[in-house]
């Protein structure tokens, strides 16, 4: 059994969650300010989880995966909302970036072990 999940069915999903459960979409700016909320929840788990901050005890309980996966649901809706095709931008951008670093991180002296 393949469980995985590619990028055009994830858009697909989310968008049916959002006509049967969710009833709509909220506007492409309310969804721009829950994206940032929701990446603010995930730089929290991380500051302190993997930084320097301690970690507060009702931070422990906090799973980073479900915290990544509500960033990943709300991209993606923003992504519907705007007619943009997941998989073939991600495909561009890393054709954009191969090209452009090519050498650049290999050269770096501060990625040198």
């Amino acid at each position: 059994m393949n469980d995985e999940l590619s990028i055009r069915e994830a858009q697909a999903i989310v968008d049916k969650w959002i006509q049967t459960i969710g009833v709509r979409y909220f506007n492409e700016l309310t969804n721009t300010a829950i994206l940032m909320e929701e990446v603010g929840e995930v730089a929290r788990i991380m500051a302190r989880r993997y930084g320097e901050q301690s970690e507060k005890e009702s931070d422990k309980g906090q799973d980073l995966g479900d915290e990544f996966a509500d960033v990943l649901f709300v991209l993606i809706c923003l992504a519907n909302q705007t007619g943009i095709n997941l998989e073939e931008a991600l495909k561009k951008n890393l054709e954009k970036k191969t090209v452009r670093d090519a050498q650049r991180h290999l050269s770096n002296d501060k990625l040198k072990p």
